[in-house]
Formats: C-alpha cells, sequence, structure tokens
C-alpha cells in the first residue's frame, strides 16, 4: 500500500482520533514554524498536508485579514479541521479546508504568497514533481516554509523506538522514500528545491521536546498513543501472542525510562526549511 493510500484510509483515521495528542507532541516545533511563516505579511497562504488543521489555523489568527487554504488527502484529517473551524469569531481570518493532494491542488484565482507545511512534504510519492508544481501556482517570489525531521539517529524518539523493533517490523521507509526521513538529508532537499525552481534554500535546525504522554499516569499516557500513531503502532499490528506482549513490555520500560517530571518528552530533530518561488 503506498503511503497517500495509507493517508486516505487507516492512517489518516488514526491521525484523526488521536489529533489532540498529535498537536500536543508537536507543539514547540509548531510554535517555530507558525512564527517563521508569519514573520513576514502574506495574503493567501496553502498549508500542504494540513491534517487536522492546527497550523492553517494558526496561520489565519494571525493574519485575519488574509485568505488560508488547508489541503490534506485524509477526509478524516479534514473533518477534525472543519470541526476545529467550526465557531470562530469572525475576526480570526477566512480558512477553508480542501481534499485533495497538494502535488496536483490549484485553486482559480488563488496564488499563494505563503505556502507552509508542518511534516506534510516528506510523503510526496515524486517531490519534484509535486515542488515544481507548487512553484508554478505559487505567487511570484511567494515563502516556502515546512518542517521535517532530520536523520532518525539524531531523534531520541527514534532511536529507542528502532532499539525495540523485530526484524525491521514497523520500520520506517529508508531516507529518500516517502516517509518520516525522507527530507532528513539538506543536500538532497536542496537539490529537488533547486531543480524545480525555489531559490535561497534556508535549513534551521531546530530541537523540541516530542510530548507523548504527561499526568499522573504519564507512561500509560504515552504507550497508548505510540500504539496507535507511528512505527510501534506500525510493529504492534504486525505482532500477536507473546511477541506482541513482550513488545509492548519492553514499550513500556522505554516510556519509564524517558519519563521526567510527569512527562514523556522524547527528543525529536527537525528542520525548519524556507526558500523563495522563482520570480
Amino acid at each position: 500500500m503506498t503511503e497517500k493510500l495509507e493517508w486516505e484510509g487507516r492512517v489518516g483515521r488514526s491521525w484523526a482520533g488521536e489529533w489532540h495528542r498529535t498537536d500536543r507532541s508537536f507543539a514547540a516545533l509548531t510554535r517555530r514554524l507558525v512564527a517563521a511563516a508569519a514573520a513576514e505579511p502574506f495574503a493567501r497562504a496553502l498549508d500542504i498536508g494540513c491534517g487536522a488543521g492546527e497550523v492553517s489555523l494558526a496561520l489565519a489568527e494571525r493574519r485575519p485579514d488574509g485568505q488560508v487554504v488547508g489541503v490534506d488527502v485524509s477526509e478524516d484529517l479534514l473533518s477534525v479541521a472543519r470541526d476545529r473551524a467550526q465557531g470562530r469569531a469572525p475576526d480570526r481570518g477566512s480558512v477553508w479546508f480542501e481534499c485533495a493532494d497538494a502535488a496536483a491542488w490549484s485553486r482559480p484565482g488563488f496564488a499563494p504568497d505563503l505556502l507552509v507545511s508542518r511534516h506534510g512534504v516528506m510523503f510526496f510519492a515524486d517531490p519534484v514533481a509535486a515542488f515544481a508544481h507548487l512553484a508554478a501556482i505559487a505567487a511570484p517570489g511567494a515563502r516556502l516554509a515546512f518542517t521535517c525531521f532530520r536523520a532518525a539517529a539524531e531523534n531520541e524518539w527514534a532511536r529507542g523506538l528502532a532499539s525495540l523493533l523485530p526484524d525491521g517490523a514497523g520500520a520506517p521507509p529508508p531516507p529518500g522514500q516517502p516517509g518520516p526521513f525522507a527530507f532528513a538529508d539538506p543536500d538532497h532537499v536542496e537539490q529537488v528545491l533547486g531543480r524545480t525552481g525555489w531559490r535561497d534554500a534556508t535549513f534551521e535546525p531546530v530541537d523540541f521536546p516530542y510530548l507523548a504522554g504527561e499526568g499522573a499516569e504519564a507512561v500509560e499516557d504515552a504507550l497508548s498513543y505510540f500504539l496507535v500513531i507511528g512505527p510501534a503502532a506500525r510493529a504492534a499490528a504486525q505482532l500477536e501472542g507473546p511477541a506482541r506482549a513482550d513488545f509492548i513490555t519492553r514499550l513500556r520500560a522505554l516510556l519509564a525510562g524517558w519519563e521526567n517530571g510527569g512527562r514523556i518528552a522524547p527528543q525529536a530533530a527537525a528542520w525548519l526549511v524556507e526558500a523563495r518561488a522563482p520570480g
């Protein structure tokens, strides 16, 4: 099954059900991305792989006189995003959510002068074609700002989970393939952007706490989250009986080792990438 089909189906449903905890886990990174994206005025923003809509809604609040369109392939996630957008005060900005692949999406009369993505662009099946399309629909000189994970070895959560995975079960695709670490290599990303007309690319390393659990039952909170989202969930789904029970026991022990002051927050490492469209 391809990544896109997974996001359209089972994976999208899982992430939609966990949007509260997903937003929590990325909170520190989201603040940094939104601050960078909103550092200059914009009139029309496109949120690529908008998921449950957190970044789209934050941008709309930052620029009440602007327009924001969030695009995602998962109707389940978009349903959450639309629910979150309902009841917002009219002075919080205009925001819409559309089910589409950003690699082929366009809207007549809407040329974004800001394109943003929180960990969405790593799942493009053909990143060269996708970024070429985005450059073609963007306003001349539009700004691009997105985050992506750095190498798995730099991410404490990824190293820890990898040490538990039996025989590669649940392991993410290798760098360069659609998946969480597809854009870990800045040279590869710069080459993709350069080939598609994007210029002046910059890469800022951002380290942040990946908050997976908190409170009196922080370990169980994190355990239930990891058994639904990410490589641990993938591995657990492939195991049965004693093998599954053993995996969960070792995962619980790993999480307990990360507990500090009622929080399970292993370090995560990302790139904040910014560039300019042609023109």
